[in-house]
């Protein structure tokens, strides 16, 4: 407990009166006190002037970060038939119709990404009570619905990234691991920064980015410059 004491208060001694910075000098100043015995993620958490409880202010989207998230995604895909083998081919983890519905309402979930082709949607619709809490409900807004399984399921694989404004308006995201250059990780935070300022809805009034935060998973958190992050 002593040792892990030091490295926090080491930690929070480096953060110490830094505040709004720039994406490159915030990305190295988290990526530096990430010390923990695994590879911690890099997390960004924006605070959007939005009510996302009207339907004109929900922001909702996804992007493809450049570098990949660095983390393995499982991926469940309801669809029958050919579209079924499609999806089996191209990767997917688990892949099913009623049989996959069944296990889910038995409340095993195996999976952090859920994708159907559209003739499942009210199969998948049975599940709405179980796979919405935990955003993992199919959506063509986000390309989870579609006839084009494989590519989703590629997408999915190879650093897809979804987003949604929870209750008070934040977002936030996994964008990385510690162990990723640094230059990467400062081209996925842009990546996902810049998705988030193009889904600003129509209803959005006043200032839509208020704040930017990053953070590794154990470590403190310091703030992004907002103009400098968006390039305004």
């Amino acid at each position: 407990m002593a040792k892990l004491g030091k490295r926090t208060r080491a930690a929070r001694e480096a953060f110490a009166g830094k505040d709004n910075l720039s994406v490159e000098e915030a990305v190295a100043l988290v990526k530096s006190n990430a010390n923990a015995k695994f590879d911690e993620t890099v997390e960004l958490a924006m605070n959007l002037g939005v009510d996302p409880r009207h339907a004109d202010q929900m922001v909702r989207g996804v992007v493809g970060l450049p570098n990949g998230t660095g983390k393995t995604v499982r991926v469940a895909v309801f669809a029958r038939g050919p579209k079924a083998e499609e999806a089996q081919a191209a990767g997917a983890d688990i892949v099913g119709a009623e049989d996959l519905m069944e296990i889910v309402q038995g409340g095993k979930i195996e999976f952090d990404r859920c994708i159907a082709t559209p003739d499942m949607m009210p199969v998948v619709g049975r599940l709405g009570k179980v796979l919405g809490p935990r955003n993992l409900m199919p959506n063509p807004k986000v390309g989870t619905v579609t006839m084009d399984v494989a590519a989703a399921v590629a997408a999915a694989k190879g650093g897809e990234v979804q987003f949604k404004a929870e209750k008070a308006g934040v977002v936030h995201a996994g964008v990385g691991k510690a162990s990723f250059d640094e230059a990467k990780l400062v081209e996925n935070v842009r990546a996902f920064i810049g998705a988030v300022a193009r889904a600003k809805p129509a209803g959005a009034k006043g200032t839509y980015m208020k704040k930017i935060f990053i953070t590794s998973t154990m470590g403190p958190g310091v703030s992004i410059d907002v103009g400098n992050a968006t390039g305004e």
